[in-house]
């Protein structure tokens, strides 16, 4: 006998998880089908050990920071191997939690794989070997996304990697060449350096985060630089090849083709939506270019078939997966969701210097031909981030004609955690003057927010 659902979610990462949520507690009776772990690729091979790494080395930069602090100490040894355990066992915690969330809020958790059997039924192959088949009159698909691989950059997983076994790495090799700047590659670039791994970027785009705004890229690329990390953007014809004990990377460089030898690569050329394997093609869900095709509720083309998170295209990231799944099961429930405003989905990298950023790049709007004036301030100005030796960075806001912020870019400590006021800011239509009259405690590196704003108007009162 087939089990009956009102909702059932396939994947059970930060869309799938939260959209279970969600759609309990609107009543409806829900399941979720998850063929590896609780929490899927972002909590335990993404965002949270990553984080989790990043932070053993930044640690180790602080280390190095301490005498001018008046702190002296000696740097004894670095251990990969801890560091590693410890982001794995960290995530391994959370996701005891996201089991913990599925039980409080009553979501029926199979463990296993999801086969569409029709467009309201599926087939769940258990891990235990055992099957089931559930019904749902409404089924959410977020089976999130893979590796993308181009010809000549294939995954091995042995010498040539993806993101996913580097996280498993605990004994590091002495060499590292990364294919890739956006923010995987970039963050664990910072990581290995840090832990004494001779560290080559290879980017073909002009700029490290070739997606963000080219002057962020610019004091980003400033900053690895000084660590001693090798970096070569734009960059043509690359490759990687095993040798066995080592791996080649040939590019062409400045019109010369050039290789390159190191003891491992990381290919980090982007991702694609998972939707092989699974039955989408019986039953009619459009797939473009490698992503499903959702509307402004994340509906595909088949009434009551929902998609969310990767599996839905851009932009990859799981905060907007957990949003995209709020939308769907608010959906689904009858209610009527805001639409999601992609452009104010705001992107971090969590390198040090970590980037932030939200809306319009400079270069994009300049390309669109719309007019802005910039407001840019540097840490190096503000007194809390000299007490505190974070003075790298800046603040930078593109306002438009009536005041409007077209879009925002921090680059500094705590970038990431900055960003939120400017995000806020746009999502309730805010114009300079809300801004100016906000008052903003002192010393804090969220005062340089108002005083970035200031500064597009002429108004900078610090710099």
């Amino acid at each position: 006998m087939a089990k009956s659902y009102d909702v059932v979610v396939i994947g059970a990462g930060p869309g799938g998880y939260i959209a279970a949520i969600r759609a309990s507690q609107l009543g409806k009776k829900v399941a979720i089908v998850e063929a590896d772990k609780l929490g899927g690729v972002c909590l335990n091979r993404g965002c949270i050990p990553t984080k989790a790494l990043l932070k053993s080395a930044h640690s180790v930069h602080e280390v190095h920071d301490l005498k001018s602090l008046g702190i002296n100490v000696d740097l004894k040894s670095l251990d990969a191997g801890v560091a590693v355990k410890r982001a794995n066992d960290i995530a391994a915690k959370m996701a005891n939690g996201i089991a913990f969330l599925m039980k409080k809020n009553k979501i029926d958790v199979f463990a296993g794989k999801a086969t569409f059997k029709t467009k309201t039924s599926l087939d769940v192959a258990l891990t235990d070997g055992k099957k089931e088949e559930l019904e749902a009159k409404n089924i959410i698909i977020a089976t999130g996304a893979k590796y993308r691989s181009f010809p000549g950059l294939e995954h091995d997983g042995k010498r040539l990697i993806g993101a996913w076994e580097a996280l498993k790495i605990d004994k590091l090799p002495k060499s590292i060449g990364i294919v890739g700047a956006g923010a995987i590659g970039m963050e664990f670039a910072y990581f290995w350096n840090a832990f004494g791994v001779e560290v080559h970027i290879f980017e073909m785009q002009k700029n490290l985060l070739p997606i963000e705004d080219t002057e962020v890229s610019v004091e980003v690329e400033k900053a690895y630089k000084k660590y001693g990390i090798k970096i070569s953007t734009g960059v043509e014809k690359v490759s990687a090849k095993n040798n066995g004990k080592d791996v080649t990377i040939t590019a062409t460089e400045n019109g010369k083709v050039v290789e390159h030898k190191f003891e491992m690569g990381l290919i980090a050329v982007g991702m694609t939506g998972v939707v092989d394997g699974f039955g989408l093609d019986k039953i009619g869900v459009q797939v473009d270019r490698g992503f499903i095709k959702v509307d402004q509720n994340m509906q595909t083309n088949v009434a009551g078939i929902y998609a969310i998170g990767d599996v839905s295209g851009a932009p990859l990231l799981a905060h907007a997966a957990s949003h995209e799944g709020v939308v769907a099961a608010e959906h689904i429930a009858g209610l009527h969701p805001h639409p999601i405003d992609k452009m104010n989905i705001p992107g971090c990298t969590y390198c040090q210097p970590q980037v932030a950023s939200v809306g319009y790049t400079e270069r994009a709007l300049k390309e669109k031909g719309i007019e802005y004036k910039v407001g840019k301030v540097p840490f190096m100005a503000n007194g809390k981030a000299i007490a505190s030796n974070e003075a790298i960075g800046f603040i930078k806001v593109l306002q438009g004609k009536h005041g409007e912020m077209l879009g925002a870019h921090i680059v500094g400590t705590n970038a990431t955690e900055l960003i939120h006021e400017y995000t806020l800011f746009r999502a309730m239509e805010g114009i300079d003057e809300e801004i100016f009259a906000t008052v903003h405690p002192h010393p804090t590196l969220g005062e340089f927010l108002a005083e970035a704003v200031l500064a597009a108007k002429g108004r900078a009162l610090n710099v």
